[in-house]
């Protein structure tokens, strides 16, 4: 049954063009037959391999209405992006995800159920609660990740499973308040958006989720982005 709500999806995207048609299929397939009203907002940071035309691609496949396009000249932080995309956000609730497929649209509905049982202000996927998972991780990642989140748990304390993940559902007006708050630039960015919304007593639900690692291109988790993120979390523990 169809909502007032709408829900805008923020999809910062950098050298995605071969996952980019994927994503957006399954995000218009799995929003349209919930009988969501949505739209798309692909913020690229000035892709060189071309991630921008196949974005103008699917725009003239699916409608401007749909298909919003707000790029920038440059690679500058995933913060930033999503500052970019809700100034452009037309829907009451914002949606954000990778465009790497590691996150799959199908979970979408449960999410907005979720939210709706209780008008929780946030709601996250989780990889490590309920029927949750990893697929395609080697032990190293795997350890890394979960590494961070139990450090994150023993110090933080900060009542969700899964604090790492960006596959998250947020009413409009509260990520625009904890973007503002937060200081953190990225792999930690995420984590500290929590911490933040536990602070300001924002609710928080989680819905257990499958993580599948990309089919194409490169993660863009590195070793300085595994430095940055433990400094971010001895940061926020030191001032939260």
């Amino acid at each position: 049954m169809a909502t007032l709500n709408k829900y805008s999806v923020l999809l910062p995207t950098y050298e995605e063009r071969n996952n980019l048609p994927l994503i957006v299929w399954l995000l218009v397939k799995h929003l349209s037959e919930s009988g969501h009203d949505f739209e798309i907002i692909i913020i690229d940071d000035g892709s060189p391999d071309g991630t921008l035309d196949v974005a103008k691609e699917l725009q003239r496949l699916y409608g401007k209405d749909k298909i919003v396009l707000r790029p920038r000249e440059k690679k500058l932080g995933l913060g930033t992006a999503y500052i970019h995309g809700i100034k452009h956000a037309t829907g009451n609730f914002v949606i954000i995800l990778d465009a790497d497929l590691s996150h799959h649209p199908k979970f979408l509905p449960e999410f907005i159920r979720k939210q709706a049982e209780k008008d929780y202000d946030v709601v996250t996927g989780t990889r490590y609660s309920g029927n949750g998972g990893v697929f395609g991780w080697d032990l190293k990642r795997k350890v890394i990740s979960r590494g961070a989140n139990y450090l994150t748990q023993v110090l933080l304390r900060p009542g969700v499973s899964d604090l790492t993940g960006s596959f998250r559902l947020y009413k409009k007006a509260v990520l625009e308040k904890l973007i503002n708050a937060c200081v953190s630039k990225g792999y930690v960015f995420q984590m500290e958006m929590i911490i933040r919304a536990r602070q300001f007593n924002f609710s928080v639900a989680e819905v257990p989720i499958t993580f599948v690692d990309r089919l194409y291109g490169e993660s863009k988790l590195g070793g300085s982005e595994v430095v940055a993120f433990f400094k971010g979390v001895l940061y926020l523990f030191a001032t939260t």
